[in-house]
């Protein structure tokens, strides 16, 4: 990893701890929309496969990876009457509003790697405007940002990635690839990228380690990684 010059990271699962961020976020949308009827919570809580009890999104969630429009379309068939227009646009505005938790302290670590000279990005399925709200803290140390509705694409296809190597001027081999899905890491292979698999989302070691060049508990680890006190 020595020769790592740039480091692109996901947002969910990577940046910010999943469950802890999106279970709480889920819990009180799902409530929302309800709006007291227990069966409709049931019936969205399984299309999303959410656990209600537990607050947490179940391994098999699609909503896990998926962009925004995946997550409108699980639900609009067990909200009938319900435009999906202004679906999407309640999704997103609860979004930004979620209470994140930060995987590790990001600040010291972001500003430690840029002070190494290496560039930062973040590719997100989420939109680009809900990650830019999520960053705002940090959003100076970064150099790139996008989202599935950004105009690249959504991983797992490498679209985001193969943009941020060219915004960086650098060969996919000379940035490292950061998620917690298999959607991260195989759009990393795809972009011929470095993978670093965390495990600060909802998949386990097992679940990644056929799709990771190297697994870590989380991105604090990665300063040791590419050789940095």
């Amino acid at each position: 990893m020595q020769n790592i010059r740039a480091i692109l990271f996901d947002k969910d699962g990577t940046l910010f701890d999943f469950q802890a961020t999106w279970g709480a976020w889920a819990q009180a949308l799902l409530h929302e929309f309800a709006a007291g009827d227990q069966g409709r919570l049931d019936a969205m809580a399984e299309a999303i496969d959410f656990d209600l009890a537990a607050a947490r999104f179940r391994p098999e969630s699609a909503v896990i990876a998926g962009t925004g429009t995946e997550v409108v379309n699980l639900l609009s068939p067990v909200l009938p009457g319900v435009d999906p227009r202004w679906l999407e646009q309640r999704i997103a505005e609860a979004a930004r509003a979620a209470p994140l938790v930060e995987a590790v302290p990001l600040r010291p670590l972001l500003q430690g790697l840029r002070d190494r000279g290496c560039k930062l990005g973040v590719a997100t399925n989420d939109y680009e405007s809900v990650g830019r709200d999520h960053l705002s803290d940090v959003i100076d140390l970064f150099d790139f940002i996008a989202g599935f509705d950004s105009g690249f694409g959504a991983k797992p296809e490498p679209g985001m990635l193969l943009a941020f190597a060219r915004a960086c001027d650098l060969a996919p081999r000379d940035i490292l690839m950061v998620g917690d899905s298999h959607h991260d890491l195989l759009a990393g292979q795809a972009a011929g990228m470095p993978t670093l698999g965390v495990l600060t989302g909802v998949a386990t070691a097992a679940d990644l380690a056929p799709v990771a060049d190297i697994l870590r508990p989380d991105i604090g680890h990665i300063p040791a990684l590419l050789g940095v006190s």
